[in-house]
């Protein structure tokens, strides 16, 4: 009999611990949510690199809560605690940017700087969702890191969310590289709906070749610029240009392709999983939730169409020599944004390349959405 009651309550203990037992309702709502993120990533190949992670991180936190636990006395936390300290301290979107800064090409802004006011306008959507967001009800912070969402940039929205609004972290990313993935859905109703087919026709110059030393020059220069006159931009501009001098220079490949290739894999799983174990039943079901959806949908429209408009601005007053429709690759969704830019101008004029002509804009808003995250975080934190 004793061995019956002790096998008993061994079974007692067991079910009174399960996650059946222990979990929020709300919990296996994220389960699903989560499921619906896997189909997307899988199936349909929406960042799949961020948004895979980001789903599991989902699943595992939501059906056994202590991996997120924080520390407890002499207890240990879980393990997504200690890895999300990453998050927490501002360490990985940085080093994100290392790896991106890497892979990427200034040549095409080099080549043509007026791509810099493309990638400026392009940032509209941030202050005019600031707005919004302050109507609906939100405290400055939180206001700023649903604006950021507009820069179509998914580090730099955890990184201002990360030290403006944590609790709001989860939905942040979520909308952000949600957002990143519709790109192509999103995007073209709103520049053939902002231009003619006479503007989106025009065929622009080759651009002119850039010199080595041009390259190497560029991420110097803006590097001294943004840090004297934008310190809170540093980290993430300093190491954007960082990856990207060690290409460039042609003397540090062995760290370039690091940068590029394991260091960007490995910060990429570490920065999904602990982001996606943020969104808690609790925390990610609730009508705030549902505001920051709709908002990051609205920013990243404004953001879209604030490019397409100085495009077709600049299109006007050089004589048709600017196609508009590169002004909608100033959000920084690399390289998503520019091949829209090129396949909406190829439907009208199958002669048209505008991929390269595009880039500029498109690198252009990486560095105008992390100065515009140093902007927030200086009036803000």
């Amino acid at each position: 009999m004793e061995i019956l009651s002790s096998f008993w309550n061994a079974v007692v203990k067991i079910a009174q611990s399960s996650g059946f037992a222990t979990n929020d309702w709300r919990n296996y709502i994220m389960v699903a949510i989560a499921c619906v993120l896997f189909y997307l990533a899988i199936k349909k190949k929406f960042e799949p690199l961020l948004l895979l992670p980001i789903a599991f991180g989902m699943l595992l936190v939501n059906l056994y809560p202590p991996i997120m636990a924080s520390p407890k006395g002499s207890e240990a936390g879980g393990l997504f605690y200690y890895l999300y300290l990453g998050v927490k301290l501002g360490i990985y979107p940085p080093l994100i940017f290392l790896g991106v800064g890497a892979m990427t090409d200034f040549g095409p802004l080099i080549s043509n700087p007026k791509s810099f006011l493309l990638g400026a306008a392009a940032q509209l959507g941030i202050f005019i969702t600031f707005v919004g967001a302050a109507l609906l009800g939100f405290a400055p912070k939180e206001c700023g890191s649903i604006a950021i969402i507009g820069g179509a940039d998914g580090p730099t929205s955890i990184f201002v969310t990360s030290k403006l609004a944590p609790k709001l972290l989860g939905s942040v990313a979520i909308a952000a590289y949600s957002y990143m993935a519709l790109v192509p859905i999103i995007q073209p109703p709103i520049m053939k709906a902002l231009t003619t087919k006479k503007e989106r026709m025009v065929q622009m110059e080759q651009l002119r070749p850039v010199s080595k030393l041009e390259k190497i020059l560029f991420p110097i220069i803006v590097t001294i610029l943004i840090s004297l006159l934008l310190p809170d931009a540093a980290p993430l501009v300093g190491m954007l240009m960082l990856g990207n001098l060690m290409k460039e220079s042609g003397v540090a490949d062995r760290l370039s392709k690091t940068a590029q290739n394991e260091l960007m894999n490995i910060i990429t799983i570490f920065l999904g999983t602990t982001v996606g174990a943020t969104a808690t039943g609790t925390s990610f079901l609730s009508p705030s939730t549902i505001k920051i959806i709709v908002l990051g949908l609205f920013a990243f429209a404004f953001g879209t169409a604030g490019g397409v408009l100085l495009g077709k601005l600049m299109c006007h007053a050089t004589g048709y020599k600017v196609n508009p429709l590169i002004g909608s690759a100033g959000v920084s969704a690399v390289p998503m944004a520019a091949r829209v830019s090129q396949k909406v101008g190829q439907e009208e004029n199958p002669g048209n390349f505008l991929l390269m002509h595009a880039m500029g804009p498109n690198v252009a808003g990486v560095i105008g959405s992390a100065v515009a995250a140093g902007v927030l975080l200086n009036i803000l934190a």
